[in-house]
Parts: structure tokens; C-alpha cells; sequence
């Protein structure tokens, strides 16, 4: 899942693990305890401190989520934290608890490993938030010298295509678009009971791909922050009131189209325009980014934050224009970053494909994917610095469509335990 604004490059080394067991899971009754009413669920995924997506998430949605189930959360391996979180009760669990249903968030980086090493064990629900997995089928390989059950899983997946490919990565042959071509899905969710989504081009993905597996889709939950004082914010970012401030969230990544947003500024720029960038987020691409705008002579017009706060990102939001997520390509995942914009209000530019089509066009300009998004960007731009009216009723629309998809929490959190009961009448 994209969008957390500090996500940092995943440094912890795995913890070491032995091989699955494929003997019958031992059911065991622990007494957990049962802090609501409803549906018993043991939720499953990273928490804090972890710098990730899923993370804030899963902060946001358990306390709305306690209300409405009975919700006991799985502890991450080493997990710092205590015996609770945000008031939900937490403890270490291996092994399957009677009543209790699993609810398992899987998505592609190393912090899932140790949730994909459960649902091969013992099964689960799976709350599913990368359609491409194929990175953590590579991480999971990796950690546990699995590499025999790669190229199974592979060409289980691909046919025969995915088993050459495993055969090439055994001698060091890969590229960069490998995964989205090879998603391998299909190698996890076969040991799920039923998978939940968050958009219809992923119901579509995984109908197509795991047939007879029950699926529902639902919002991403994701809660509004406190508004913050568009004045005084703009004010500490160096922009007056006729700049247009574009702001990038996220894990800064190849993927994420900085080249696309760094042409984009030059042509902007050149034009005449008056406009600022604001980069929010760490990861791989920060110093190769910052050299860039260095040398294209940007440097007064650009501001690298790296990790912003909570209380600070709610002041750059206020501060902002215009949104900017041309992430291609893309790992399935409903963006976050997206719905953090709208949730405050600000119409956001989109690489124009799959699940972002979904996001309404008078909010989500599109963007053609890849390097001819520049010339998108220089359009939306230079339209909306022209246009004030335009901009204003994106924004409107930027928040009633976050309003009215159901991504606040408490009504995601309704729609996830509704998801559950039906996918479990489904295999009554």
C-alpha cells in the first residue's frame, strides 16, 4: 500500500525462519482476550514503529474496528510495543486460536514475511494490499532459502514462462518490471479462506487468477487529519499566494515517477509559472532526487522534507495545490497518498491506468503513464495556476469523494466485518 509519508527502506534484517510445517496446524485455546463485541478477529499485520503503510492504517482503523468486533492483534516479530495498541489488546501468537478468525494483512515488502509464513501454515482470511506479490515471494525466498519452492510457485502461477524465469533469476538474469509482469498472486492466496480488496481492479485480479476463491471489495480506510493553517504553512515553505505548491507523498522509489515530477518543474518553470515543489517521504531515490534538482538549478523552488510528522503533514496538506502520484508501474495497491490528498481536500494528478481510473476524474487529473507524463503535468499544472476558480471546485470534489467512498474509518471498519460475514455464509 503506497502513501505513508515517511516510509522508510526496509533495513531490519528478517528474523531468520525455519520452514513451513505441513503438518496439521495444532488449534490451541489460549483464552485471548475479546475487547468488543461481534465477529472475534485476530488481526494481523505490521504495527509502529515500522515506517509503513499499512502500519498507519492499521492505527487508524483498530480503535473504529474495536467497536464494532472483537479484535485481538498478532505482535510482529521483536515487536517493541507493549500488550496493547491504540487500546486493542495485542499478544504473541503462532499458531491458530479457537473462535478466533484470522485477518491477515499481506502486502510486497519484507515486513510481511512473517504473516506470509502463517497463512501458508494455517490459512486465514486475507486482507489483501499489493496485488503484485512477487516481491515478497522473492523476500520470502531469499530469507528462508526457499528457492526450489520459487520456481514451483512460479510456474504454478505463470506456467511455464514463470518457471523460466525463475531458471533466468538463478543465474542473475532479472529486470526491473519482472514482478508487475509475474504478479504470482496466486502462490499466497491459495491458502486463503477468502480475500478482501480495496478497488474493482483488484476483485478482478483475483477472480481471474485464484477462480472458486471467495473475494469482496471495500474502501481503504483512511481518516482526515486536523486541518492545518494554510497561511502559516505556506508562509514557512517560502510561497506566496499566487504560487502553485505540488506536493509528493511517499516511499520515494524509481516507480514513483520523480523524473516525471523533475521535467515537469523545468517545463513549469520556463513557462513562467510560479510554482514549488514539496517531496514528503524517504527511501532509495532521495540523494539521486536531491543531486538532480541540484543541478538543474531548482533548488530554491524544492523542498525535501523526508518523514513528516503527523502535526506537520497536516500543514504541508493545507499548504498544497495540486497532489502528485504518477507512480508507474504499479503494484496494485489503492494509493493512500491519493486518498491523503482528497481527505484534505486537494485535487491530486494520477498516472492514468488500472486501479487509478477508478479515483474521480474532476479530483484525479490523469497522467499518460511513464515519461510522457510530463507534458500532462505541465498541462494540469499550468490550467489550474490559470484557473483559480477550476482549482477551487477540485477541491470540493477532492473531499466529498473521500467523504462519500466510504474511506473514513469508522465507515471502512463496517464495511471490512460486513466483508468477513459474507465471505463466511460463502463457505457455510
Amino acid at each position: 500500500m503506497a502513501g505513508h509519508v515517511g516510509v522508510r527502506e526496509p533495513g531490519r534484517k528478517p528474523r531468520a525462519a525455519t520452514a513451513p510445517s505441513r503438518e496439521a496446524p495444532v488449534v490451541i485455546d489460549s483464552g485471548l482476550p475479546a475487547p468488543g463485541t461481534g465477529p472475534r478477529l485476530l488481526w494481523a499485520s505490521p504495527l509502529p514503529p515500522t515506517r509503513s503503510g499499512i502500519a498507519d492504517y492499521a492505527v487508524e482503523l483498530l480503535p473504529h474496528l474495536s467497536r464494532v468486533a472483537a479484535v485481538t492483534v498478532m505482535a510482529p516479530p521483536d515487536w517493541p510495543g507493549g500488550d496493547q495498541i491504540v487500546g486493542v489488546p495485542v499478544v504473541a501468537v503462532e499458531a491458530p486460536q479457537a473462535g478466533f478468525t484470522p485477518l491477515l494483512h499481506l502486502g510486497n515488502n519484507p515486513y510481511h514475511l512473517w504473516i506470509a509464513r502463517y497463512l501458508r501454515s494455517h490459512g486465514g482470511f486475507v486482507v489483501l494490499h499489493d496485488t503484485v506479490l512477487h516481491h515478497l515471494l522473492v523476500e520470502e525466498a531469499a530469507a528462508d532459502g526457499a528457492w526450489e519452492r520459487f520456481g514451483e510457485e512460479l510456474q504454478a502461477a505463470h506456467g511455464e514462462a514463470g518457471a523460466a524465469l525463475a531458471r533466468g533469476r538463478a543465474w542473475g538474469m532479472h529486470g526491473p518490471r519482472d514482478p508487475f509482469l509475474f504478479p504470482a498472486r496466486s502462490a499466497y492466496l491459495r491458502h486463503a479462506r477468502g480475500v478482501i480488496v480495496h478497488s474493482r481492479q483488484g476483485l478482478l485480479d483475483v477472480q481471474r487468477d485464484c477462480p472458486g476463491l471467495g473475494v469482496r471489495r471495500i474502501p481503504l480506510s483512511l481518516g482526515a487529519l486536523p486541518p492545518g493553517d494554510r497561511g502559516i504553512w505556506r508562509g514557512r515553505l517560502g510561497a506566496t499566494d499566487g504560487d502553485l505548491v505540488l506536493t509528493h507523498l511517499g516511499y520515494l522509489t524509481p516507480a514513483k515517477g520523480l523524473d516525471v515530477i523533475l521535467r515537469s518543474l523545468l517545463a513549469l518553470v520556463e513557462l513562467g509559472i510560479p510554482v514549488r515543489l514539496v517531496v514528503v517521504g524517504e527511501g532509495s531515490e532521495t540523494d539521486a532526487f536531491r543531486e538532480a534538482v541540484g543541478c538543474a538549478g531548482l533548488g530554491e523552488r524544492v523542498r525535501i522534507w523526508g518523514f513528516a510528522s503527523e502535526q506537520d503533514l497536516a500543514g504541508l496538506l493545507a499548504a498544497t495545490d495540486l497532489g502528485l502520484v504518477p507512480r508507474f508501474p504499479t503494484a496494485g495497491e489503492t494509493s493512500a497518498a491519493a486518498l491523503r490528498f482528497m481527505a484534505a481536500g486537494v485535487p491530486v494528478a494520477v498516472a492514468g491506468y488500472r486501479q487509478f481510473l477508478e479515483l474521480p476524474a474532476a479530483a484525479a487529473f490523469r497522467l499518460t503513464p511513464g515519461a510522457a507524463g510530463a507534458a500532462d503535468l505541465v498541462r494540469v499544472a499550468g490550467w489550474l495556476a490559470r484557473e483559480p476558480a477550476v482549482l477551487a471546485a477540485a477541491r470540493v470534489v477532492a473531499r466529498r469523494s473521500w467523504e462519500d467512498g466510504g474511506h473514513p474509518p469508522e465507515q471502512a471498519a463496517r464495511a471490512l466485518v460486513t466483508a468477513l460475514e459474507e465471505l463466511e455464509r460463502d463457505l457455510a
